[in-house]
């Protein structure tokens, strides 16, 4: 399959483990010397018994290049989408995650485990927020205007948000422009410049300037990569 991703197409293959299946990865030696995780309940023993893997018991998944591993299994649901992105794009990732009822961005470093002190109705209120503004990226959106929707205090969404994506509020918005700039990048004729406006973020200087900062690429070359074959 053709990747948007140079690293994941220089794999000459790649093997995923979703949460303990970390130590069967581990005991073949191929995560010797790597960084991985699995379930925090287990990475103090995949530490023990594999002395020579870097266990990241703070992660959701851990991309290493030709093998991947996550925590338990709704990160693994991370993870996959994660490789999905990487070979296929984000239009494919994102169809997957509303397939699935997914979060199509939780960031591979967020903390696997948080004890929460808010009841959880909070966070599917959060969940709301973040589908609402899914569908108006290319209007002003602000921490005040996110916090206002949820109905809690700027300081309260901040610190929430960041628990439920591994992202501030901020870096998810612009994450989720990035990501739909790509879709329409892969699906659409659209100029970046007419890009740009649509995603909200103004101009294709912008754009170019954010897509290289998140994806280190040009939105001109990423392009290029989805139409190479077609």
């Amino acid at each position: 399959l053709p990747s948007a991703d140079p690293d994941i197409a220089r794999r000459p293959s790649g093997l995923a483990a979703i949460s303990t299946g970390a130590f069967a990865l581990a005991a073949t030696g191929l995560l010797d010397g790597r960084r991985a995780t699995t379930h925090w309940h287990y990475t103090r023993a995949l530490a023990e018994k594999h002395p020579l893997v870097k266990v990241d018991e703070n992660v959701l998944f851990v991309d290493e290049g030709s093998v991947l591993t996550s925590a338990g299994a709704a990160s693994g649901i991370d993870l996959c989408l994660h490789i999905l992105r990487g070979d296929l794009g984000v239009a494919a990732s994102n169809h997957a995650a509303r397939r699935l009822v997914a979060a199509p961005y939780r960031s591979g470093g967020q903390a696997q485990y948080v004890p929460r002190s808010v009841p959880e109705p909070l966070g599917e209120r959060f969940a709301a927020t973040r589908e609402w503004a899914l569908h108006r990226l290319g209007e002003p959106l602000t921490l005040d205007t996110l916090a206002r929707h949820a109905g809690v205090s700027a300081r309260t969404f901040s610190r929430r948000f960041a628990e439920d994506t591994g992202y501030t509020p901020m870096q998810w918005v612009m994450r989720a422009r990035v990501d739909l700039a790509r879709e329409l990048l892969e699906r659409s004729e659209r100029s970046v410049e007419q890009i740009a406006d649509d995603v909200g973020l103004g101009t294709g200087a912008n754009l170019r300037l954010h897509f290289q900062r998140i994806l280190g690429t040009t939105p001109s070359d990423y392009r290029r990569t989805f139409t190479k074959g077609e």
